[in-house]
């Protein structure tokens, strides 16, 4: 099952997802837009709010299951956890 994250590098929600994922020993991809080049994050905001129109972070896709927010039940839920 694929993961994706969007993050903020500074964002504590964030590194608590990214915590939490390592915690439970998932292949994630993520990718911390604030770091990115204006081109760059402008095109990828514009994904994100595809599948969040709020573009709040964390962005957490998995599988066809978008979860805003730190949401550890949600994402366990999501993982068959």
């Amino acid at each position: 099952m694929e993961i994706r994250l969007y993050t903020l590098s500074t964002c504590r929600a964030c590194k608590a997802t990214k915590s939490l994922l390592d915690k439970l020993a998932v292949t994630y991809d993520f990718t911390d837009v604030d770091l990115l080049k204006t081109e760059e994050q402008d095109a990828l905001l514009e994904t994100i709010k595809a599948v969040n129109p709020r573009c709040a972070f964390p962005t957490v896709i998995i599988g066809d299951k978008v979860i805003v927010g730190f949401q550890e039940k949600e994402i366990k839920k999501a993982l068959g956890l």
